[in-house]
């Protein structure tokens, strides 16, 4: 199935149930939701022009990998960018509130602590605040399978949903643009195009720094010839 139609499949389910947060009652919160609908299943996100494509650029913080193994999310991170502007005073952060105390090689890793997450909102709520942030942007983030695993387990485990967007993934562009460099890890990437992280391990500064990574690896496909994400994923199926 094209991607863009399993993509808007997946969001009108999610808008036809409702996230357990909108009241139906509520008929502004109803029209809302219906609008949002109509207009993701009017943009092919497949064919807008890289350049022009409104996402909003992700990561998370945890206490591990393995959310299906008890590990949780203890912050989330993200910012709009709009074209090749990065919307550096429209970002979204928040600390996640904790049954148990982050370990201490986490805290060191992070430097959040249990002090700092002891009053932080529930992960439900920040689950509807993120949702509500993102709309109907194109989320991204890099190495992204790390960011969909802990966000399908955490969304069906506070909101009783599935976690049904599509993520792009910014290791994909680099992969494209720099195949012979091998660049894997956000810090060798951000590296070689002379990023720089404000706090490395703090999630509202890696999605900056993916953000930016996101506008300039853009700028070099376009120059490459790749003007959407068609291009982009046509191109990578072609390589081994």
């Amino acid at each position: 199935m094209n991607p863009f139609v399993q993509f808007v499949k997946d969001l009108s389910d999610r808008l036809g149930n409702g996230f357990s947060s909108i009241n139906q009652n509520d008929p502004s919160k109803v029209a809302y939701v219906r609008n949002l609908e109509r207009e993701m299943k009017s943009r092919d996100v497949l064919d807008i022009p890289l350049d022009e494509l409104p996402v909003v650029v992700f990561d998370l913080e945890t206490t591990g990998f393995y959310p299906y193994h008890g590990d949780s999310i203890l912050s989330v991170g993200a910012v709009k960018v709009e074209g090749m502007t990065v919307r550096r005073e429209e970002s979204f952060y928040s600390l996640v509130n904790q049954e148990q105390d982050p370990s201490r090689e986490i805290e060191e890793l992070t430097g959040i602590t249990g002090e700092m997450v002891a009053d932080a909102p529930s992960l439900r709520d920040v689950l509807n605040d993120f949702y509500a942030y993102v709309k109907g942007d194109v989320l991204v983030a890099h190495h992204a399978n790390h960011e969909k695993q802990f966000m399908s387990h955490a969304t069906w485990l506070a909101l009783k949903k599935s976690f049904q967007h599509r993520i792009v993934d910014t290791a994909f562009l680099t992969k494209i643009a720099h195949q012979e460099k091998k660049l894997v890890s956000l810090d060798e990437c951000c590296a070689h195009y002379e990023i720089e992280i404000e706090q490395r391990h703090h999630a509202l500064y890696d999605a900056l720094a993916t953000a930016e990574l996101w506008v300039q690896s853009v700028a070099e496909l376009k120059g490459l010839g790749f003007d959407t994400l068609e291009d982009v994923y046509t191109h990578l199926a072609t390589l081994k």
